[in-house]
């Protein structure tokens, strides 16, 4: 079994030095652009095994290596851009780390239908979540490592003009292929300032979209380093794997306890994101490469 989560970060939310830069020159002065990153993570499970082996790759880049259009994001050596009939190719050429082994290949991501409608997390506006491509499918043809697959895909953006720590203390996210181009979406926000949003969506084949019930919160294990995980559903689903487990943050594959439906979970700390020991470690995994 294989799977990928990319994310392409344009101010990279979680970067250590753009918290540095803002804290040095002030949120208006340290340019979103002077920190992008592509993060890549590749996960497999071999036949028999119990376990999902990673390749997670992450490198910052500054000013000098990012190039952006209306159609097309050059982050070092990667690049993304727009395609006929609304195609997304991705070009990878990025290094894992701590350890590193090269990344390169194209991803393919052919989109579903376009809901086009974005959603405010936080009561001033000043986040937003967008389901871009809610039902899409995505091929992969990498010779670093040798892959070639292909499977269903899912595509979003998250966007804000203020940092997500500043205005969060943490969210349990979700979203499950429900079939016939069909996928659910649960997104529980709690804010610094304690208000609480959630949304439970339904994504038909062709865009449009319906508020489900709110069910019951659901508490999930603990990870491994402490981060507390919850979903929502008339019985709490099943931890089938642990894709993720880092100090702030956690992703996971939840299995339905009602439809046996499988969805991928995250779950996001930003109180233990601000701790300073959390700040110190995050270099060792997310490098910078500010040439260029």
């Amino acid at each position: 079994m294989h799977a990928l989560t990319l994310i392409a970060f344009v101010g990279s939310v979680f970067s250590p030095y753009y918290a540095w830069a803002r804290r040095r020159l002030g949120d208006a002065a340290a340019a979103p652009e002077a920190h992008c990153a592509l993060n890549l993570s590749l996960y497999r499970r071999p036949a028999g095994a119990k376990r999902y082996q990673r390749l997670w790759a992450m490198t910052e880049r500054g000013t000098g290596q990012v190039q952006r259009s209306a159609t097309q994001l050059r982050i070092g050596a990667s690049r993304l851009a727009w395609g006929a009939g609304g195609d997304l190719l991705i070009d990878v050429d990025e290094w894992t780390a701590p350890w590193p082994q090269r990344l390169r290949g194209r991803i393919h991501l052919q989109t579903g239908a376009l809901p086009g409608r974005a959603f405010a997390l936080d009561a001033a506006g000043r986040h937003h979540w967008q389901p871009i491509s809610p039902g899409a499918r995505v091929a992969l043809d990498f010779e670093a490592p040798q892959l070639r697959w292909q499977g269903d895909a899912y595509m979003d953006a998250n966007h804000g003009t203020r940092p997500l720590e500043r205005d969060f203390d943490s969210w349990q996210w979700s979203r499950s292929a429900l079939g016939d181009g069909c996928s659910r979406v649960l997104y529980d926000v709690r804010g610094a300032d304690g208000h609480e949003r959630a949304l439970a969506l339904r994504f038909a084949a062709d865009g449009d979209i319906s508020a489900l019930p709110l069910a019951p919160r659901q508490a999930l294990p603990d990870t491994a380093w402490g981060i507390a995980r919850g979903s929502r559903g008339n019985r709490p689903p099943e931890v089938a794997a642990t894709l993720e487990s880092g100090p702030f943050y956690s992703r996971s594959l939840l299995r339905d306890a009602v439809d046996g439906s499988l969805s991928v979970h995250e779950s996001l700390s930003l109180q233990r994101f601000r701790q300073p020991w959390v700040q110190a470690l995050l270099p060792f995994r997310m490098p910078r490469w500010s040439r260029g």
